[in-house]
């Protein structure tokens, strides 16, 4: 490899670096604002299951470290999830300029909405999913049996609960980027909606606990949104495609 070649490489190593570090410090920056109130942002996210366990029991903790370090953790996940904006934009500012001017005109807003998408599958999951699943689950319990849920244990349930709802609100980002990458199109699509509907369904067995609230409650906005995908990407066409086409269509009136 030339000095030539070597320099460019390693000048984009060097803004990898430092875009690296500029999220790492504003993740610790919203961290150390955060970590004062660990445990009344623990309390918050525990209590759509403190809410509807029965009378008199409460969650535990099995080890002695445990009730210190699962509030600062789940700090620490709160303080990556606020910073989700600033991390797409330093991708963005990263890829953008390999990209081509058409290129940049259709990430800019599937980051915004990929982002917004995604805080909107969690609150989905907060405010929606776990009121109806804790309730049924803890009403479920076999008679003399208590319910006392370790805290850990807990945060690692929502936190999954939370990927899984922030992830598969992103299915009208994927559509998009499918149908512009022209791997499928929108009538392809729209051609296969029972088998999306079925697999929809099934992602939501795999991603949720072992009951039907869940689960539904997963499938249903997924095919929702993949409605919702299928008729935005029918709007984000490329230039170049645009193009294509055209001069493609003037090819064959010409050969007729």
């Amino acid at each position: 490899m030339s000095v030539e070649e070597t320099q460019p490489l390693i000048s984009h190593l060097l803004e990898l670096r430092d875009r690296l570090l500029r999220s790492i410090v504003v993740v610790a920056i919203i961290f150390l604002g955060l970590v004062y109130f660990a445990n009344d942002i623990y309390s918050f996210v525990a209590s759509p299951l403190l809410s509807v366990l029965p009378n008199g029991t409460t969650m535990i903790a099995t080890n002695i470290a445990t009730p210190f370090f699962t509030p600062i953790k789940l700090t620490a996940v709160v303080a990556i999830f606020l910073a989700v904006p600033f991390l797409l934009h330093q991708i963005w500012a990263f890829v953008a300029p390999a990209l081509y001017q058409d290129e940049k005109r259709l990430v800019y807003p599937l980051l915004i909405s990929s982002t917004l998408l995604f805080y909107l599958g969690v609150a989905f999951a907060y405010y929606v999913v776990f009121p109806l699943v804790f309730a049924f689950l803890t009403k479920t319990a076999p008679e003399g049996v208590a319910i006392a849920t370790d805290i850990s244990s807990y945060l690692d349930f929502v936190l999954a609960l939370f990927l899984a709802f922030g992830i598969c609100f992103e299915v009208p980002v994927a559509i998009i980027l499918l149908c512009w990458a022209d791997i499928t199109t929108p009538k392809a699509l729209r051609k296969k909606r029972p088998y999306i509907i079925v697999g929809a369904f099934f992602v939501g067995m795999l991603l949720t606990p072992p009951d039907a609230i869940s689960q539904t409650l997963l499938a249903i906005p997924m095919w929702l949104l993949f409605e919702v995908g299928v008729i935005l990407a029918g709007f984000y066409r490329s230039k170049e495609k645009d193009d294509d086409e055209h001069n493609q269509k003037n090819e064959d009136d010409i050969i007729k």
